[in-house]
């Protein structure tokens, strides 16, 4: 190849390779080449650190210097501590400029690597694989101490679904809040008065009108109506009230249900709702099968014993014991 030795054969890159580490050889060759002159020019010179000699030999030779002749004790000692002083100075100053050009040396090395090179010539190839090496050292080098580091929290990450002892326990009062709240609520709600229409039977109906409270059981409703009805109808007066019934929409209600629980759970019968218990008619003007009747009938109060004698006679044959579980999905027709 032209511009290069006679019997070399190769490329441009092995060429523009070779130039390089034949400069980088040069600019060793002259740093040693300095470092020896240097040595040399500090060669005999009193109290100078001396190439291959140990730091006791150079002490012992200064120090002979210095006190050739009688001295006094004060005298002896105060030269031996100059001079053990004079010479660690001289050994930090040394050590500290060496510091200093490796450092200055490897800064120009970073800076020959990260010359940018016209990318349209063909050597430009060898600069880029450099300062690639030197981009992977750096990075794990890099990765190296981030490794070493304790990583702290990050406040943008979203934690709402991570256990939170502090967060339940606020929840948890919430909750306890909400509940109590609710249970007052349901209290007041009983507390309030309930006018019930009802019908006392025994063949034919004696329409009356008592209030209760929301809150208060069937037993509690037919032991009011026994002191209601007691002068009027002497078997009524003469009966217990475990001996009533009370009917609503041909269902007989337990004693231990109460109208409260009949109103929050929306109960319903076999004629109309449970829940109402006033007396109204369905007055739409167009009949319509598929939509559910809005009516309320006047719920019967009857003596256990009648209701034995006549369960198989109408009305009484329609009637059945109410069970919350079972559902009535339309109403029939039926007054009192």
């Amino acid at each position: 190849m032209a511009g290069m030795g006679d019997g070399y054969v190769g490329t441009a890159q092995d060429a523009v390779r070779i130039r390089r580490l034949e400069k980088q050889r040069e600019a060793e060759r002259r740093k040693i080449q300095e470092l020896k002159n240097k040595t040399a020019s500090s060669k005999g010179q009193p109290g100078l650190l001396q190439f291959g000699s140990s730091t006791s030999e150079i002490l012992e030779t200064a120090f002979k210097k210095e006190t050739v002749g009688l001295v006094t004790r004060e005298e002896y000692v105060e030269k031996r501590v100059n001079i053990r002083s004079k010479i660690e100075e001289e050994e930090k100053e040394k050590l500290q400029k060496l510091q200093q050009e490796e450092e200055e040396l490897q800064l120009q090395k970073l800076k020959k690597r990260k010359i940018k090179v016209d990318p349209r010539l063909s050597f430009s190839d060898d600069f880029e694989n450099d300062n690639e090496e030197e981009e992977e050292e750096n990075k794990e080098k890099e990765s190296g101490r981030l490794g070493q580091r304790k990583f702290g929290k990050d406040p943008s990450v979203e934690t709402s679904f991570l256990p939170d002892s502090e967060r339940e326990a606020e929840e948890q009062a919430e909750r306890e809040r909400l509940r109590r709240q609710w249970l007052r609520e349901q209290e007041q709600i009983k507390n309030e008065t309930l006018e019930i229409t009802y019908s006392y039977w025994d063949g034919t109906g004696h329409r009356r009108v008592i209030q209760v409270r929301k809150g208060d059981a069937i037993g509690e409703f037919l032991r009011a109506v026994q002191q209601q009805l007691a002068p009027e109808f002497r078997e009524v007066r003469t009966t217990s009230v475990e001996n009533l019934l009370y009917v609503k929409e041909d269902l007989i209600i337990p004693h231990q249900h109460s109208f409260y629980e009949l109103i929050i759970n929306k109960a319903r019968g076999k004629s109309g709702p449970l829940f109402h218990f006033d007396v109204h008619e369905d007055v739409r003007t167009i009949a319509d099968a598929t939509i559910e009747k809005d009516e309320s009938h006047a719920g019967k109060v009857v003596e256990r014993h009648w209701y034995e004698k006549n369960k198989h006679i109408f009305p009484a044959s329609r009637w059945e014991i109410y069970d919350p579980t079972k559902k009535w999905e339309r109403y029939t027709i039926h007054g009192d």
